[in-house]
C-alpha cells in the first residue's frame, strides 16, 4: 500500500511537472474571407467555418498534448470583453494584445484559403447552384465524382513583439464517387441550409469535404507541434496582494488573468516586515520581506485568482503577492 501511494504521488509530481513544461497557447478562429462567397453557396447563408476550424484544431492540439492549450470559453469571454472584431483577430498585433490578456506564450491564428470542390473538376454541371459555387471552388454537389480540397494557413505570433515566429500551410483533398463533396442530392449532410453546421460531428466528417478538412488540421497541427521547442516563454510579472484568507487554507488575491496569473501557478506569499529609507531624503530603497509561503492557483478570473495555501505560517489580507 506505501509503494503504491507513493508511486501515485509521484507520477501526480511528474504530470504537473510536464504540464508546468508545455507551452501554453491560444487559438483564435480563422479568418475566411477568401472563401466566403463559396462557403455562402455551399451552404445557402454564411457559416462560421473559422471557428468550426480552429475548434478542430484546439481538439487535435489537445489531444496530441504537445501545447497546454487554453479553454474556449475563457476565449470567448476576453474576445467579448475586449470587442474585437472578427476582422481584427486576424492581425498580428491585436492577437498579440489578446494573447498578453489572457497570459499565453503565443498565440494561433490563421487564413482558410481553400474549401471545397477542387477547381480541376469542370466536366459535370451541378445545375444552378454548380455554376455559381465553382467560380469559388465549391459545389458539384450532384457529380458522380467529386474531389474536396482545403487549405489552411496558421501563424504562431510572439505576444511581447506581435512577430510572426512560425508560418505553417496544410493542404489535402479527398475524392468520391457517386457523392457531392457534402453528401448526395441537394441535402447537407441532413441538416437544412439554416441549421448550425457542426464540423466536429460524424456526419460531417463522413463526407468528402469533411474528409478533407480532418487531412488538412491533422497536417497543420503536425506543423505547429514540430514548433513547440522554438517558443519563447512568456515571464509576466505578477504583482499584487492577499484579499481573503478561509480557513481552510483558501485564498482570494487581487490579480488575475489581466495580470498574467494562470491556473496551475505557484506564487510566492511574503509579509513586509520593515522599510529601508535614504536617511538624507527619507525616500524608500527597499521594503524588506519574510516569506510566509506560496499559493497554487486553481481558479482564475480576469481581476482575481483563487489558490490554495501552504507555508509554516498563516497568510493575512494584505500579504505580497508575487512570483517565486
Amino acid at each position: 500500500m506505501r509503494w503504491t501511494t507513493a508511486a501515485v504521488v509521484f507520477f501526480a509530481v511528474l504530470t504537473t511537472a510536464e504540464a508546468q513544461t508545455k507551452k501554453r497557447v491560444a487559438v483564435l478562429s480563422f479568418d475566411y474571407a477568401a472563401v466566403q462567397s463559396g462557403v455562402n453557396a455551399l451552404f445557402g447563408a454564411n457559416k462560421d467555418i473559422g471557428k468550426g476550424v480552429s475548434d478542430l484544431l484546439v481538439d487535435k492540439l489537445v489531444r496530441d498534448g504537445v501545447y497546454s492549450v487554453i479553454e474556449r470559453n475563457q476565449l470567448d469571454k476576453i474576445l467579448a470583453e475586449q470587442n474585437f472584431s472578427n476582422s481584427d483577430r486576424a492581425e498580428a498585433a491585436t492577437a498579440a494584445k489578446i494573447a498578453r490578456v489572457l497570459g499565453v506564450d503565443a498565440v494561433i491564428i490563421g487564413s482558410i484559403t481553400q474549401f471545397g470542390r477542387d477547381d480541376k473538376k469542370t466536366d459535370i454541371g451541378a445545375g444552378a447552384l454548380g455554376n455559381v459555387a465553382g467560380r469559388f471552388g465549391v459545389g458539384g454537389l450532384r457529380k458522380t465524382q467529386s474531389t474536396a480540397v482545403v487549405q489552411i494557413t496558421a501563424r504562431i505570433i510572439n505576444t511581447t513583439t506581435a512577430e510572426v515566429l512560425a508560418s505553417c500551410t496544410a493542404k489535402a483533398g479527398s475524392t468520391r464517387s457517386g457523392a457531392g463533396i457534402l453528401g448526395s442530392g441537394g441535402s447537407v449532410y441532413g441538416l437544412d441550409a439554416g441549421a448550425g453546421i457542426d464540423m466536429s460531428s460524424k456526419n460531417f466528417a463522413d463526407t468528402i469535404l469533411g474528409e478533407a478538412t480532418a487531412k488538412t488540421v491533422e497536417d497543420l497541427a503536425q506543423q505547429l507541434e514540430a514548433r513547440a521547442g522554438s517558443l519563447p516563454t512568456s515571464i509576466v510579472a505578477v504583482s499584487g496582494h492577499v484579499a481573503d484568507v478561509s480557513p481552510d487554507g483558501t485564498i482570494i488575491i487581487n490579480v488575475g488573468a489581466r495580470a498574467g496569473v494562470k491556473i496551475g501557478d505557484r506564487l510566492s506569499i511574503r509579509r513586509k516586515v520593515r522599510e529601508v529609507r535614504d536617511p538624507a531624503t527619507g525616500k524608500v530603497l527597499r521594503a524588506i520581506q519574510n516569506s510566509v509561503g506560496s499559493i497554487t492557483i486553481t481558479e482564475v478570473e480576469d481581476t482575481s485568482a483563487v489558490g490554495k495555501f501552504s507555508g509554516s505560517e498563516t497568510a493575512k489580507v494584505g500579504d505580497v503577492v508575487a512570483n517565486q
